[in-house]
């Protein structure tokens, strides 16, 4: 008797993730992949790295996003002239009672969108680590939580373009997935050529969950069965990243962790009831392209080299 109650409003959660990411993919078109590993990430209790041309949808995806999601959210728009300051907030000396006012930044929010992270300098960038990491930030010495869930939907250009800087490894790895979104089907191009502007969809756009539904959901999704075959395939990836002649640097044991909890999050997206061995291979390129380290004379990107990785490696 107590089960059905619960079980419901477990079904009602998934509904309104189901219409969250109908809604979302209403506003970019084109990009069902791009939008499911949004959620992916989400589900996952991981951060999304957008990189790709200006004028794609980063930010538009980013928006969305948030206003699907629910809850509070932030834009910050970073610049090379910014301090951490402008990003965790400062504490402010009042003189007449002698003691200091914390002042939160706009990392205070259940979704940020850091727009152009690249555009700051890295000092500026390290102040989200903590933040992406921990789920908390310390100024002087005082440590605030953030709002949960927490989480941080970045965009980057490329980095051939001027007045960029390249993120340091201890940043992106606080990235569960790294995507693009590249230019849309000529199809739908047209589509966005002769409609109204996508962001007079984003004025109709209406929250479908709430920070506790996506909390509930993300505990779902962590619970989902992983076989021994499924982490057979897994150990396999990882060990190849290790193996390769053209890698410096392969998949750490903590990158491996993230691998399971992104492929569970995947297949609870898209209505399993267990971590499937497709659900590991979609999400694998997103997971590990920004955490190699390639040797520069092999004349390989990460994403060559994954996508012989996943061709070498036999599926369950």
């Amino acid at each position: 008797m107590t089960e059905a109650p619960a079980q419901r409003i477990v079904e009602d959660h998934f509904s309104a993730l189901q219409q969250a990411r109908a809604e979302v993919n209403r506003v970019i078109v084109d990009k069902a992949e791009v939008v499911d590993f949004a959620f992916t990430a989400l589900l996952a209790g991981g951060h999304l790295l957008i990189e790709d041309l200006p004028g794609v949808g980063k930010t538009t995806l980013a928006h969305a996003m948030s206003i699907s999601l629910g809850g509070s959210w932030q834009r910050i728009q970073f610049t090379n002239d910014m301090l951490p300051a402008d990003i965790v907030g400062v504490s402010v000396f009042h003189r007449d009672e002698a003691s200091f006012e914390f002042r939160p930044g706009p990392v205070f929010a259940n979704v940020v969108l850091a727009d152009e992270i690249n555009r700051a300098t890295p000092r500026t960038q390290s102040a989200l680590l903590e933040a992406m990491a921990e789920g908390q930030v310390t100024v002087d010495g005082q440590t605030h939580s953030l709002p949960q869930p927490f989480f941080v939907i970045a965009t980057q250009n490329p980095l051939d373009m001027v007045g960029t800087y390249p993120l340091p490894d201890s940043q992106l790895d606080r990235f569960l997935l790294r995507t693009r979104i590249g230019y849309p089907s000529q199809a739908e191009e047209r589509r966005l050529l002769t409609e109204p502007d996508r962001r007079t969809y984003l004025a109709d756009l209406k929250p479908s969950l709430n920070p506790e539904a996506v909390l509930a959901l993300a505990d779902q999704a962590a619970r989902l069965h992983v076989s021994e075959p499924v982490l057979d395939y897994i150990q396999a990836l990882i060990a190849a990243t290790r193996s390769h002649a053209a890698i410096r640097v392969g998949l750490s044991p903590r990158a491996g962790l993230a691998l399971i909890r992104t492929a569970r999050a995947h297949a609870f997206l898209n209505r399993s009831d267990f971590c499937t061995p497709e659900s590991v291979k979609t999400v694998f390129p997103g997971l590990a392209a920004h955490r190699l380290q390639v040797q520069p004379e092999s004349g390989l990107s990460s994403e060559d080299i994954i996508d012989e990785i996943l061709s070498a490696t036999a599926v369950p």
